[in-house]
């Protein structure tokens, strides 16, 4: 339901951000099957995967074909003008891509999650969910808020020529937004609703107490912030610096500033990482599968 430059790069944010949800669930079951059969271990038989993926099968591909099919040049970003813009290849490769996106961006964050790198697996839905908000806010010529608030061309060439108010007021009012609104609601409050109870559920598995460093609506709040609300203002922020310095100096300071934020040993999000309550162990430090009393 987003529009196409933006939707591989949410794919892949929300398949590391559902393995980071469900991160020790996830080595939990690799214990539980680790000395059984190789159908076991396959992974066909992960049940968060094929969640994953069922979710990106009948939410995230459906609702894009969806708005794709009612305004073509939004979902475009006003690339296209209408239906006879789009090579029918394009809607195929989205159509595939986005669950390969969100498998991939699973499996990367799973895999980090089982080596006990859980906050480089983390990382992997603050990179997705960056070049996500990038793509929204800035794109790639600087005019990705108005596109993604403009339904057609022409609404996006007079944007300048009238009030920002009449033009969101424009946008909120138009058939668009409430396919939005209504396909929003189905999409990411599954997905909300997901991340959340893989996180509860995860919880109560041994070991989580001893994780988890503040009450669980605190923790819940935490762990909202730094997937969605992080990478949101960094794309704010490299959009100004861009708009300020231009492209490569621009990038290279904001590059600079999300590694002392995001890979200083010390750093605020890694300690507000440690919160949440997310294992950070090899899933074969512990081999104990009985809850400990």
């Amino acid at each position: 339901m987003i529009q196409i430059q933006a939707a591989l790069f949410w794919a892949y944010a929300t398949g590391a951000t559902f393995a980071v949800s469900a991160a020790r669930q996830l080595q939990w079951w690799q214990r539980s099957v680790y000395q059984e059969g190789v159908r076991t271990r396959s992974r066909a038989a992960n049940p968060y995967l094929m969640l994953t993926v069922l979710f990106a099968a009948v939410l995230l591909v459906p609702t894009g074909l969806f708005m794709l099919w009612q305004n073509p040049s939004w979902a475009t970003m006003q690339v296209a003008g209408g239906h006879g813009g789009i090579w029918a290849g394009f809607v195929l490769f989205y159509t595939g891509g986005t669950v390969v996106a969100i498998v991939l961006g699973f499996l990367v964050a799973q895999t980090l999650v089982l080596v006990g790198a859980g906050y480089w697996a983390y990382l992997q839905s603050v990179g997705g969910h960056f070049l996500l908000f990038g793509v929204l806010i800035h794109g790639w010529d600087g005019t990705g808020y108005r596109r993604l608030l403009t339904t057609n061309r022409t609404a996006l060439r007079d944007w300048p020529k009238d009030s920002v108010v009449n033009d969101l007021l424009h946008f909120l009012t138009s058939g668009t937004f409430l396919a939005l609104l209504v396909l929003g609601a189905a999409v990411i409050g599954t997905m909300l609703i997901t991340e959340i109870g893989w996180l509860m559920e995860g919880w109560e598995l041994p070991g989580a107490d001893e994780d988890r460093k503040v009450p669980r609506a605190l923790a819940v709040a935490v762990a909202a912030a730094g997937v969605y609300g992080l990478p949101f203002v960094g794309a704010v922020a490299a959009s100004a610096l861009v708009r300020l310095l231009g492209w490569p100096l621009g990038l290279v300071l904001f590059a600079a500033l999300a590694g002392a934020v995001l890979l200083a040993r010390r750093s605020p999000v890694r300690l507000l990482y440690g919160l949440v309550g997310v294992p950070r162990r090899h899933w074969k430090a512990d081999l104990d599968l009985e809850p400990t009393s």
